[in-house]
């Protein structure tokens, strides 16, 4: 062989390694289940990241995957013993060679062979000359609904010609795809995914869900302390996240199984996933608990109650929380948790709300007020007055209309000036004013606060002391969270 020979074969050489190379690094796309799963197949190579996966760690990652693919296929039973990992794949690879309905009728040694030539990455020679949909790279074939779990939103359907079996993968973006199941919580049915752009908090989350899952794959059976609601899984991972989230959290709940693909996105911005976060944590953690409290019934634990209210409608957190500092207002009653709840709630409105400053300082200075007033008539009866008129504005509009009255001819002085002032009514009362309804929220929850400051105990408290309810007990999922407990 001359030089010119043995210098094309030498380049024609290394241009083979790198490409075989490329094929062992991880590459994170912009497909939100790609991403976990690569995280996973990080967390599996003990890596800090899926850039950090080294191709010797990656190929280590995918034997581990395929492994314990063959593990749960010869189990052949969903209802086994151990079968849950099995039946967990029903959701995610229908029809595959791990849970094909044959299996039953085969010996061991063919469906490990089927379940691993599954597995395997294709020849050079059979591979499309086409770009991977996710990453760009070279892709290795075309695959669909048995590798790929799709879902029913057109962002993620199969967009190739006919004829073709799938979306075209490199194969890190298709192993991702099989080791997605690691970093979700598997149910049974349809699986949870937690998302977010935030790359330490994807990579911390990730790595507790792959050593959960881990250790439920050796056991084979399902989590024994059950599933959680599922917006309640994004509230503790944002609990045993020590850095300031940069990004939101998506949940993707999701479905494979041949019953009909099924995707639902819920997603929280981060100003109320951040705000969680902090609250959760010292110095705030204390009023965190009132903040469960608040958001409890009697047949559903506050933490279930304040993920909804997250993913969802986070000014209803607000509301939870002025019902709750109200409900013994009748007998006379302050919280003891109202300081710390209270402030709390404000946090909320300047962090999450966006809530100018200028107003706030209004509301609570017309809360002030009230609070005064009512310290200084010392009764419970008039403070079950005010709080007969929380449910309707009118009622109260024209109730802090008649105090202020009272106010102006007390002769006495006891308090100094209106209970509310005209801009104050703007701001609580005029419809042009677009969020009224929360600064009465607002306002109630001040007036909470500065008698609990005042240690406001009306004289005739002792009269409706049997009345009292007992202490409500707290739930024991409210528990678990505060001690940092993960389902």
């Amino acid at each position: 062989m001359n030089q010119a020979d043995e210098r094309t074969a030498n380049e024609y050489g290394e241009r083979a390694a790198d490409e075989d190379d490329e094929q062992s690094r991880l590459a994170l796309s912009a497909h939100p289940l790609q991403r976990v799963g690569a995280y996973a197949l990080a967390v599996l190579g003990k890596a800090a990241s899926p850039e950090h996966l080294t191709p010797e760690a990656f190929e280590k990652a995918v034997k581990t995957v395929t492994d314990d693919a063959v593990r749960a296929a010869l189990e052949r039973d969903t209802k086994g013993e151990k079968g849950f990992w099995l039946k967990s794949s029903l959701s995610l690879f229908p029809n595959s060679k791990m849970n094909h309905l044959s299996n039953a009728k085969k010996s061991d040694e063919t469906i490990r062979d089927a379940v691993q030539k599954w597995r395997e990455c294709p020849e050079p020679q059979v591979r499309p000359a086409v770009a991977c949909v996710l990453c760009g790279r070279d892709a290795v074939g075309f695959f669909g609904k048995v590798d790929v779990p799709l879902a029913e939103s057109v962002l993620y359907r199969n967009s190739t010609p006919r004829g073709h079996a799938g979306m075209a993968l490199c194969r890190p973006c298709l192993c991702s795809f099989y080791a997605l199941p690691y970093g979700c919580r598997l149910t049974g049915g349809p699986s949870i995914a937690l998302h977010s752009w935030d790359e330490r908090f994807m990579a911390r989350t990730l790595s507790r869900r792959v050593e959960r899952n881990r250790q439920l794959i050796a056991l084979g059976r399902a989590d024994h302390r059950g599933i959680p609601a599922r917006e309640v899984l994004a509230l503790q991972a944002l609990r045993h996240h020590e850095d300031r989230l940069t990004s939101g959290v998506e949940l993707l709940v999701f479905s494979n199984n041949n019953r009909g693909q099924t995707l639902e996105i819920q997603s929280m911005e981060q100003p109320i996933a951040e705000w969680l976060r902090r609250s959760s944590r010292p110095p705030r953690r204390r009023g965190f608990p009132a903040l469960l409290r608040a958001h409890a019934t009697a047949d559903r634990p506050g933490i279930v109650g304040l993920a909804r209210n997250a993913f969802r409608s986070p000014d209803r957190i607000v509301g939870a929380c002025s019902r709750y500092l109200t409900a013994r207002l009748d007998q006379g009653e302050i919280r003891d948790d109202t300081a710390e709840l209270a402030e709390l709630c404000f946090s909320l409105t300047i962090e999450v709300m966006l809530m100018n400053q200028n107003e706030i300082a209004e509301i609570k200075a017309a809360g002030t007020q009230v609070a005064a007033w009512l310290k200084a008539e010392n009764s419970a009866g008039k403070l079950r007055e005010f709080n007969s008129t929380l449910k309707e504005q009118r009622r109260m509009r024209h109730w802090l209309m008649r105090r202020n009255i009272d106010a102006l001819l007390d002769t006495a002085n006891r308090i100094e000036g209106p209970l509310v002032t005209e801009n104050q009514f703007r701001l609580l009362f005029d419809p042009e004013v677009e969020q009224a309804w929360f600064h009465r929220q607002l306002l109630i929850v001040s007036v909470v606060q500065r008698l609990h400051e005042l240690d406001f105990k009306p004289g005739d408290r002792a009269e409706v002391a049997a009345e009292m309810a007992a202490e409500e007990k707290e739930h024991p999922e409210d528990i678990d969270y505060m001690k940092g407990e993960e389902s």
